[in-house]
């Protein structure tokens, strides 16, 4: 096969996460052909669309010729799965989270490396608007030397049925917001957490704070029951302020896809947020807008097509996952014992 060729992938698993987050990415990345979806429940099997091929296996998917895979299933099946499609030769994405921790993590990492099977994962919140922004205005210098990273999934959904099928709350929103922070700030020194609500095994209602190598701190809170959410971001440096608004603010691509509006029907539009969404640079207290960069979930699986093509790098390198994932562990730690962990 030409390696100009689309990559041809699968979805594994057709829950709301591949139904809602993969399937329209897949379908509308260049560099890629979606070939179908890997599901034994009859129900999922119908909803396809048309075009998609219902694999019964990963054996069945490596046998017609399929590339690459995307796991999106529950989190206690993720590494698994990601160990069989190794073995299977197939280039692998995993959702989030990687893995239930760091130690299993490392190990679908390293079985990868042996393999030469390209591995990632998917930290679409990387290519947020708002996160973006942050970053942009961190590498101009606008805020000056930073200091304090405030970040926040807190959304007001009190009936929601917490499920371990996704690992937990801190899990969840955990991986996102902890590899953000670790984007910006670099390596974790300390962590200290608290979690409640919503049964311990089940990490819901939770708050973390690191200490970074850089001196750097951030503070992360994440829930599905916060009546009031807080800012989605406040990011603090020695010359300025950006805040993001918790509701206004939030990047629009989750909703978009919620929607059914991909990047193939908004094209130039996708991930373009409106005025009113965009935070506010601060010192003192007077506030003036800062236009938002574009969200760009659409990136990931063309940089990833291309990577298994070998004509570039990965869009999340797995170590950054594990070294998350790590972060993860130390916080369940702390908030059992109520003591700091030094990483």
């Amino acid at each position: 096969m030409s390696e100009t060729a689309p990559v041809k992938f699968a979805l594994v698993g057709y829950g709301s996460g591949g139904r809602i987050f993969h399937a329209p990415l897949l379908a509308s990345a260049a560099g890629v052909e979606f070939a179908g979806v890997v599901t034994t429940s009859p129900e999922r099997r119908a909803s396809l669309p048309e075009g998609l091929t219902a694999y019964d296996s990963l054996e069945q998917v490596a046998e017609d010729g399929v590339r690459a895979v995307t796991i999106s299933t529950p989190a206690a099946t993720h590494a698994d799965l990601a160990r069989e499609a190794i073995r299977l030769g197939l280039a692998v994405v995993v959702d989030k989270p990687f893995a239930l921790n760091a130690g299993s993590a490392r190990e679908v990492v390293a079985a990868a490396e042996e393999a030469g099977v390209p591995l990632t994962v998917y930290q679409n919140r990387r290519w947020d608007s708002d996160f973006g922004t942050v970053r942009r205005l961190v590498d101009e210098g606008t805020l000056g030397e930073l200091r304090r990273f405030e970040s926040r999934f807190e959304r007001w959904d009190p009936a929601r049925e917490m499920s371990p099928a996704g690992g937990g709350t801190l899990r969840d929103f955990g991986s996102h917001l902890v590899d953000q922070a670790l984007l910006l700030n670099g390596p974790a020194t300390h962590v200290y957490a608290t979690v409640g609500g919503g049964g311990a095994a089940l990490d819901d209602d939770w708050f973390a704070a690191i200490r970074h190598a850089s001196g750097a701190e951030s503070l992360l809170w994440g829930s599905w029951r916060q009546g009031a959410p807080g800012p989605r971001f406040r990011v603090s440096g020695s010359t300025g302020t950006y805040i993001v608004d918790g509701i206004e603010g939030m990047d629009g691509q989750e909703a978009a896809l919620k929607a059914g509006r991909t990047p193939a029907s908004l094209g130039d539009r996708w991930g373009v947020e409106p005025e009113h969404g965009w935070g506010r640079l601060y010192r003192g207290r007077a506030g003036a807008p800062v236009r938002s960069e574009r969200g760009r979930w659409d990136l990931f699986y063309p940089m990833f097509a291309a990577a298994v093509r070998g004509e570039g790098p990965l869009p999340v390198d797995p170590d950054d996952a594990v070294r998350a994932l790590e972060v993860l562990d130390a916080a369940r730690v702390s908030a059992r014992t109520g003591d700091t962990v030094e990483l």
